[in-house]
């Protein structure tokens, strides 16, 4: 179910998609890369603030699933 408060950020590589009735607050995605994931700040995702490897392996690490992505193109055509 889609619900109004859901973002999504794109650095035209990857799209991120928060989900902040899933989040819990762990604070793992601002402790572990707070160039992209800054909660004094809005909107609080920078998704320019790091490279498309690091914002993976941040999200990848989200407890909840409240942050996920998706790669914008398929894998297979960018070989």
């Amino acid at each position: 179910m889609i619900e109004k408060n859901n973002r999504e950020y794109t650095n035209g590589e990857i799209t991120v998609y928060w989900k902040p009735s899933l989040c819990c607050h762990s604070g793992i995605c601002y402790t572990e890369l707070v160039d992209v994931f800054d909660p004094r700040k809005r909107p609080w995702i920078n998704i320019k603030g790091a490279d498309t490897a690091a914002i993976i392996n941040t999200v990848d690490n989200c407890p909840t699933n409240a942050l996920m992505f998706k790669y914008n193109k398929d894998i297979e055509n960018l070989k």
